[in-house]
């Protein structure tokens, strides 16, 4: 079975990169009817907070990313440990005593004499003498897993192809702080092998974590999952700028973008397919295809966004927006202003052209004699727009924009809108008599 997994820090809110990722890792496992989990990578105790887990949640639930199981890092620790321990019986992992310092140091030495800038395993030529010394004299160590170097790492990546890494040329990476507290590397594949994920899809920026990664596989005795590497998401000045890289679910929905909008774009933006407001997630699902992923990077804009999401607002059925629409709004009334909102918000502003008051604006005596003249034309039936304008037309030859603007002046005190066929019912035949009379009195 398909098993992927989004593992977030919550350390912050979800930003539009971790969204997308989460997307189409849910599209991946439900595509081939597997599972998504949610892993919480809380190691990082200073950082993290609940409050931040309780957004998370309420983010992935907002775009209808439901979990099929969820696992706390901070809970796992006993787990880590006693793989730990495996590896450090077999020799994988070895502990360090240089400072921040000292590998700064010596990495602007490497650099000057042309040479690659990483870990020199200085540690491993220590004796446990000189180990111990350095531990009573209260210096800690942190811990590197041991790459082995005898033979290239490679892997078919599912977006980027054949992948190939020189181990020599990859520092040995540091896998726990002097504190005894874990960094992403080793935990990530512990939990991957423990969890049952198959398929790991991540950004790009993870390509040589995953070359080591794959040893560390190897090294716990398990056979790594498949990876893939999507492109980064950029702005539309090249870069995801600070601004951009820190929207959010909160933002999106303030902004009045809908979830469906969302996932529409980011399922697809980067591959060669279509962005369309595409409502239905199992025609999204039906086409997701990592070969259809580019390796160029993946452009971001938000009047695509909002292109999108005017399509999706103009396919939301009544039910779905009930409880966004303002009172006394029924299925006709929605139905008849949906086509001129861009958000679902918009409708309460189309919805007070049919509660009124309206102020016609200025009219010409011409049109005031029109209007006198429509009042008392008007006549209530099953159609009563197109018999109010079929006897207009016949009685004063008026015809196009000088037969409908005054009217629809008068009845919505807008130039523009909904179809006057849908929305003079909704403002019923008193008040439309009164507006008719009102306008064809005020002043020019």
């Amino acid at each position: 079975m398909t098993t992927t997994r989004f593992a977030p820090s919550p350390t912050g809110n979800l930003h539009v990169g971790n969204i997308r990722t989460a997307l189409h890792n849910w599209m991946l496992a439900k595509r081939d009817g597997g599972r998504f989990l949610l892993r919480i990578d809380d190691t990082d105790q200073a950082r993290s907070k609940e409050a931040y887990v309780d957004g998370i949640h309420a983010d992935l639930a907002w775009l209808g990313l439901v979990p099929d199981g969820e696992e706390r890092q901070s809970e796992r620790l006993a787990i880590y440990e006693e793989a730990f321990e495996r590896l450090r019986a077999a020799g994988r992992v070895y502990p360090c005593y240089e400072t921040a310092q000292e590998l700064e140091v010596r990495r602007k030495i490497q650099l000057g004499r042309g040479l690659p800038p990483i870990y020199d395993r200085a540690a491993l030529a220590l004796s446990d003498e000189e180990c111990a010394a350095k531990e009573a004299e209260g210096i800690a160590p942190h811990w590197r897993f041991r790459l082995d170097h005898a033979e290239p790492i490679a892997w078919d990546d599912g977006v980027r192809g054949a992948q190939k890494f020189d181990p020599a040329l990859l520092s040995d990476p540091v896998i726990r702080r002097a504190d005894g507290s874990w960094l992403y590397m080793l935990p990530s594949c512990i939990d991957d092998i423990e969890m049952g994920v198959t398929q790991v899809l991540r950004g790009e920026d993870h390509v040589s974590n995953t070359a080591t990664q794959i040893q560390m596989f190897t090294a716990l005795g398990a056979t790594p999952p498949a990876f893939a590497h999507e492109a980064l998401l950029v702005g539309s000045e090249g870069k995801l700028s600070k601004r951009l890289g820190s929207l959010g679910c909160d933002a999106f929905r303030e902004q009045g973008i809908e979830p469906g909008a969302l996932v529409a774009l980011l399922a697809r933006l980067g591959t060669s397919l279509p962005v369309e407001p595409l409502a239905d997630r199992a025609e999204l699902l039906a086409s997701f295809d990592l070969a259809t992923f580019g390796r160029a990077p993946a452009r971001f804009e938000e009047a695509e966004l909002a292109r999108i999401n005017h399509g999706i607002v103009h396919q939301l059925t009544y039910a779905e927006v009930e409880e966004r629409l303002p009172e006394g709004m029924g299925e006709a009334g929605w139905l008849a202003i949906r086509p001129n909102v861009a958000t679902v918000a918009e409708a309460a502003d189309w919805w007070s052209v049919v509660t009124g008051p309206v102020e016609p604006g200025d009219l010409s005596e011409e049109d005031r004699s029109f209007l006198a003249r429509a009042a008392e034309l008007l006549v209530w039936s099953e159609t009563p727009w197109a018999d109010l304008t079929g006897a207009l037309k016949a009685e004063t030859g008026r015809k196009g924009k000088a037969l409908f603007l005054p009217l629809r002046q008068a009845l919505t005190g807008r130039a523009h809108g909904p179809e006057m066929a849908a929305l003079l019912p909704l403002i019923g035949e008193e008040a439309a008599r009164t507006r008719l009379a009102l306008a064809a009195k005020s002043q020019g």
